[in-house]
């Protein structure tokens, strides 16, 4: 099914007057804010608290991501075998909420150790795995196809308000409050997100049966995909570099640039700025150039700003202008590739296989971080900032390079989702098998 005419659509806030959405936009953007809260005050709550070194730092980062590395694709696997996704997210929004609602608990009764904020993290990031492998079940049960990229506009506006109120608000609750009972508005957000996603009336895909393909169906399906292969090794190598920004950003800013915490933060509040502005213009972009090229652009948007950061030098307002618009164009940029890649995925990816292949996706995705962060602070300490931050950068450019040639920019419309190869049913078809070619496609590959 080709996407509608944009002339025939509601206006995109229009997808808020129906109640299934709603209440799926609801549960992820009150979560955002609470995550925006746990990711400032467990670490301050461990540097404060706990006098955490940088190496206890270091740990507590990596038990973070570790789910994702670890859980991701055998989570898919669960997941695409369960009848009620939704039900799923439910249970994950309640076991995050317990886990951190220890935290102050723990806090309260002077009991609260670095092993107990590891335990948290890995609990919350393994929750977090499971919620985001059922997430694009539930997604697609709410939207019609044609409405995929709308969708995920408004969602990416909530995660970039998020990045822009979030860490000011987490500021002041963790100096009001304690970082520990912080914390707990975290947790009832959580609730929150459990309670709207318990509302939600929708029929999601039927389940697949546990014989067809197992954990590795989803790696199967990618590796006989040539399209959506590179373009999950191209997201790949992006995340990759850009972690090297992210874990040397601050320390570049602060000893090689002299930027003040005010002037840095007012940096960081522009990759929010940017990420709006890229939610409201995706759907626009998607329809004027088509699906792929916005994809393309995406990448090359998101990367090519984050040049001007080795480059920055000089008056420190000129530093702080460039670095804004890097940040501004970067954070726009992500907004375009992540808008338009997600909603091609979720509608090239068989229902059955949703879970499987969006498991591969998040464990090349999250799963590279960890090994950018520690490539960056050996070259950093071998090499220097600058040129580490200039690797980074290059590296990321360089991403475009995997979906250049994937055929995406022949691609204007979203595929017909789940629609079997000829002869073949929706139980029949071999979950390996490769999806059936768009003629954009086909003419491409």
């Amino acid at each position: 099914m080709n996407a509608a005419d944009p002339r025939d659509r509601p206006p995109r806030t229009g997808l808020l007057r129906e109640r299934g959405f709603r209440l799926y936009w609801s549960a992820h953007s009150i979560s955002l804010v609470g995550d925006e809260i746990t990711i400032l005050a467990i670490p301050l709550a461990a540097v404060l608290l706990l006098d955490a070194g940088a190496a206890e730092m270091g740990w507590l980062t990596a038990v973070a991501l570790l789910p994702s590395l670890l859980l991701s694709i055998p989570g898919g696997a669960w997941a695409d075998r369960q009848a009620s996704r939704r039900r799923a997210m439910i249970v994950s929004d309640i076991g995050r909420f317990a886990a951190v609602a220890s935290v102050p608990l723990a806090y309260a009764f002077d009991a609260l150790t670095m092993t107990h904020l590891y335990v948290t993290e890995f609990v919350v990031g393994a929750f977090t795995v499971l919620f985001r492998v059922c997430n694009h079940h539930v997604y697609a049960s709410v939207l019609a196809a044609d409405r995929y990229v709308d969708g995920s506009a408004l969602l990416s506006g909530s995660r970039s308000a998020a990045a822009i109120a979030g860490p000011g608000a987490g500021g002041g609750l963790v100096q009001a409050l304690t970082a520990p009972f912080a914390l707990v508005l975290d947790a009832v957000t959580y609730l929150v997100s459990a309670v709207c996603l318990g509302r939600i009336e929708a029929t999601e895909a039927p389940p697949a049966r546990r014989e067809r393909g197992g954990p590795a169906a989803g790696l199967r399906w990618v590796a006989a995909n040539r399209t959506p292969r590179l373009l999950i090794s191209g997201v790949a190598m992006l995340s990759l570099f850009a972690t090297f920004l992210a874990t040397l950003f601050v320390l570049y800013a602060t000893d090689e640039l002299g930027l003040s915490p005010g002037l840095l933060g007012l940096v960081f509040a522009m990759v929010g700025l940017g990420g709006l502005a890229g939610a409201y213009l995706a759907p626009r972009v998607v329809r004027r150039i088509g699906q792929g090229p916005a994809i393309v652009a995406g990448f090359v948007g998101f990367s090519l700003p984050l040049t001007l950061v080795p480059l920055a030098e000089g008056p420190k307002p000129l530093v702080v202008t460039v670095l804004a618009v890097a940040q501004f164009g970067s954070g726009c940029g992500v907004a375009v590739m992540d808008i338009a890649a997600n909603s091609y995925l979720i509608a090239v990816i068989p229902a059955t296989l949703r879970s499987r292949v969006m498991g591969v996706v998040q464990t090349s995705n999250f799963g590279v971080r960890p090994v950018g962060a520690v490539l960056a602070g050996t070259l950093g300490a071998a090499v220097g900032l600058r040129p580490t931050m200039w690797i980074g950068t290059v590296g990321a450019v360089l991403s475009v390079l995997w979906v250049l040639p994937s055929g995406l920019r022949h691609v204007r419309t979203l595929p017909a989702p789940d629609a079997p190869e000829p002869g073949a049913t929706a139980d029949t078809a071999e979950p390996g098998a490769p999806v059936p070619d768009t003629p954009e496609k086909a003419a491409a590959d």
